[in-house]
């Protein structure tokens, strides 16, 4: 789980990142745009002058974005723009170098003008001075550093190089992800607290009749808000005017202005100062930001710098994504839960959450009724504010919310599948079961949970066994003699509805003809003496046959006299199949089986009769020759491995180690057609390569006949006993190993491929002069090949085991093998000891 949970929160923070690079690019390509059509640039220049104006007014991109939003002016009709005037029709001196402060170039009433930061600043100052100095019904009469200006009063030195603007930056790039004005509240509070220690916000917006609309909020309660959504045009509304005037309203001494205004709050001195700041526009100005604090005092000059510059930030919010029209979100809410308080049942307000784009990403709580409760327990109004996603994952289930999202654009109602959850109730887990309903109210959502009670649930489950059980009722009332049945019955009896039921009379007729009587006197027997039964039967269904299985019985009135028949019909063709089949396959296991054990036998009479094995040590040529033997342990066939070793007329010996490809009755038949083959050839005076070159013919030849792919691995090795020479060839076979004075070491192969490879083989003759005392061993590749390692590992163990058991006693080849092989053997092993006597101990 904590590996799952960081790979979640990788992939978050991975989408979290590419939201906010595309919600970035979405406002800089807006600010390019609107560039582009005041001046007519192209989208480089565009995107350069933006840049230069945010280096020259050292501030942010996304600043400088959302303040050439805000300051768009409509051309006039009948202009163009110049070319090459791209800075001259934006509103800032192309002159202004990089360390030119924000205040300067923003100013209090707009971008500064063509003349430059000072040029500005002077075209807007009587709006200062009349804020600063001349009485106001809206201002406090707070110290001198509490007055309105554009900059430090007189004698004072100017803020520090930050001046608190380092929240414009925060708060340019936490603009992009908010897509309604109630987001915007929230983004301007968190951004602004620490910064000018605000503790609640409110957007008011102006309406035709004068008054105003709240828009959006923070800080304060859904009830406050609601209070407060519709404001009269009224005197001593400072939102009201601040936006008459144009300018900033500041409200500094609680006394004063609780006698000249009506303020916001229960009780009012929930905020001891205050400052109303309207949102910067072209035309009418309609919006006004509101800042609420619990602490009194003037605003610093910073702090009032600081705000300006926010609500300028805000004018080119406002002009791209526009105030809409919808009642705050906290005035909805507080007018839906009363009647939500009242209502029965689980049922949710949801306010739909969208992305910068519109797409609908999550879904607020605004209103819950107490029966309402998410997955970790909160109900009714604690769940209040909270997102759908965080409270209710299932919620994110593609058909739910895919139905919510149509229901939302199209107004039709939603209903969902039913689904089971368990809740805790009295202490004890109970599961049931749910429907969720949508219904459209204005542009939010109602979402209902509808619980299905126990006959609901009792019909469901019903349904459930005949659908999983393949399984149907029915019912014959034996007075009028009609029948009812399920849907599930018609379906496993392959007929249709509209025909309606069969009598319980007719039912036969279903059947298959050699089925038909059986369930005939069934029926009979089941309406005349009451017999239960429960019988299996066919019938025609399409192309193939259904098997079916039928139990009724009967149900008897006062008098003890039928007057019902009820049952059911269980559909049993899958089972059927499957039984059949497995039949089929035993039967043919069974006989595979005999077969193969016929075969085994065969062969292995077959390969005793053509290779005996000697019981004891032999002498051949003044040598001592010990052969072992070892079938394979694993399958069933035995292989093609052998040997020879026989005494020549001419008193030499012959030793023939060979291994067949393959197994069974085909690689016996060739290892006795290669034995006595090559025995034959070296007894008439044939060379050994020489009778590898004709085996190799014999093997090709062969391939027509019997077997299309007979390949075999094999050493031959002659012994002349007056000059103790070893003289060998081999056709593709593993090398002999020679012991000689306890040293190990294998004999270099000649040149020789494996028997059936090709049609014109090299074979080579090698000779090895024998000491007294010297061991020679032919093997198979049985002896040393693993199927996890490679030929190099065996021949280096098998080396090993000879060096360690290296003995003159006779049987000595048992434990040499016993160390050699181990675990299970795959391949025949067939090892041949010669052994030169004669050489000291």
């Amino acid at each position: 789980m904590a590996a799952m949970a960081q790979v979640v929160a990788r992939q978050r923070a991975e989408m979290d990142r590419l939201r906010d690079q595309a919600a970035t690019a979405a406002v800089l390509e807006r600010a390019k745009g609107a560039l582009m059509a005041q001046t007519g640039c192209t989208p480089d220049a565009a995107g350069e002058e933006l840049l230069r104006r945010a280096k020259a007014g050292d501030r942010t991109l996304l600043e400088e974005c959302w303040i050439s939003l805000g300051a768009l002016v409509p051309p006039l009709p009948g202009t163009a723009p110049e070319s090459g005037t791209v800075g001259s029709s934006t509103g800032i001196d192309p002159s202004a170098g990089p360390g030119t402060h924000l205040s300067a170039v923003l100013g209090p009433a707009g971008p500064a003008g063509p003349a430059g930061p000072r040029s500005a600043r002077a075209d807007t100052g009587p709006a200062d001075e009349r804020d600063s100095t001349a009485p106001d019904t809206d201002r406090s009469a707070g110290p001198p550093g509490a007055q309105d200006s554009a900059g430090p009063p007189d004698g004072q030195p100017d803020a520090g190089p930050d001046d608190g603007f380092t929240a414009l930056g925060r708060l340019g790039k936490a603009l992009v992800h908010a897509a309604t004005p109630h987001d915007l509240a929230r983004c301007l509070l968190d951004e602004l607290t620490a910064d000018v220690d605000a503790d609640a916000l409110m957007l008011f917006r102006t309406l035709p009749t004068g008054g105003l609309e709240l828009i959006g909020h923070a800080g304060i309660d859904d009830t406050l808000a609601g209070q407060w959504a519709m404001v009269p045009p009224l005197d001593g509304i400072a939102a009201l005017e601040a936006l008459r005037a144009r300018e900033p309203r500041w409200l500094e001494d609680f006394a004063r202005d609780q006698e000249r205004h009506l303020l916001i709050g229960d009780p009012p001195e929930r905020w001891l100062s205050r400052a109303w700041l309207p949102v910067p526009a072209e035309g009418e100005v309609e919006v006004c930001i509101g800042i609420l604090r619990t602490r009194g005092g003037a605003f610093s000059p910073a702090e009032r710098h600081l705000l300006r510059a926010v609500a300028r930030l805000c004018a080119g919010w406002l002009r791209s994504f526009g105030a809409r029209r919808t009642p705050a979100p906290g005035a909805t809410a507080a007018a839906a839960q009363p009647v939500f308080d009242s209502l029965p049942g689980s049922a949710m307000l949801l306010t739909p959450l969208r992305g910068t784009e519109g797409a609908v990403g999550d879904y607020r709580i605004d209103a819950a009724t107490e029966e309402a409760v998410d997955v970790v327990g909160r109900t009714g109004r604690q769940l209040l504010g909270r997102r759908i996603l965080e409270c209710l994952p299932s919620m994110a289930d593609e058909a739910v919310w895919h139905g919510c999202l149509r229901t939302l654009t199209t107004g039709e109602p939603f209903e969902g599948k039913p689904f089971a959850h368990q809740s805790v109730v009295g202490g004890s887990a109970e599961l049931s079961t749910y429907t969720v309903h949508a219904a459209r109210l204005g542009d939010a959502l109602v979402l209902t949970w509808v619980r299905h009670d126990s006959s609901d649930r009792q019909e469901q489950r019903l349904a459930d066994v005949q659908r999983l059980g393949k399984l149907g009722w029915a019912n014959w009332n034996l007075v009028t003699d009609e029948g009812s049945w399920s849907s599930q019955t018609f379906l496993v009896m392959g007929r249709d509805p509209a025909l309606g039921p069969v009598r319980l009379a007719d039912l036969p007729g279903l059947a298959v003809p050699e089925d038909a009587p059986v369930l005939t006197r069934a029926v009979e027997q089941l309406v005349r003496t009451g017999s239960q039964f429960d019988l299996p039967f066919r019938i025609r269904s399409g192309n193939g046959v259904r098997h079916l299985r039928m139990v009724a019985e009967v149900v008897r009135d006062s008098e003890n006299q039928p007057v019902e028949v009820h049952g059911f019909v269980q559909d049993l063709t899958a089972q059927r199949s499957a039984e059949l089949a497995l039949v089929e396959s035993e039967r043919a296991i069974l006989t595979q089986d005999g077969v193969l054990h016929a075969e085994r036998a065969l062969a292995a009479r077959l390969q005793h009769a053509l290779l005996p094995l000697p019981t004891r040590p032999v002498a051949l040529a003044g040598l001592r020759v010990e052969v072992a033997y070892l079938p394979a342990q694993s399958g069933i066939h035995v292989g093609g491995d052998w040997f020879s070793a026989i005494e020549l007329p001419d008193g030499e010996a012959l030793f023939v180690v060979g291994d067949v490809a393959g197994h069974g009755i085909d690689a016996v038949a060739t290892m006795a057609q290669l034995r006595f083959t090559a025995k034959g050839m070296v007894i008439t005076g044939s060379s050994l390569t020489g009778a590898l070159t004709r085996l190799n013919t014999l093997l090709l030849h062969a391939r027509g006949s019997h077997d299309a792919h007979a390949t075999a691995t094999m050493v031959l090795a002659r012994y002349v006993p007056d000059e103790r020479c070893l003289v060998w060839a081999q056709a593709g076979h593993p090398p002999p190993l020679l012991v000689r004075g306890g040293e190990v070491r294998y004999l270099e192969r000649p040149v020789g491929m494996l028997l059936g490879a090709c049609a014109a083989p090299d074979f080579v003759e090698a000779r090895c002069v024998l000491e007294p005392g010297d061991r020679v061993l032919l093997y198979t590749d049985g002896l040393v090949e693993r199927p996890s390692e490679g030929l190099d590992h065996g021949l280096d163990r098998l080396a090993a085991a000879v060096a360690a058991h290296d003995s003159r006693e006779p049987g000595s080849l048992l434990p040499l093998l016993t160390a050699v092989l181990e675990g299970e053997r795959r391949d025949d092993v067939c090892v041949v000891d010669i052994r030169v006597p004669g050489a000291p101990r």
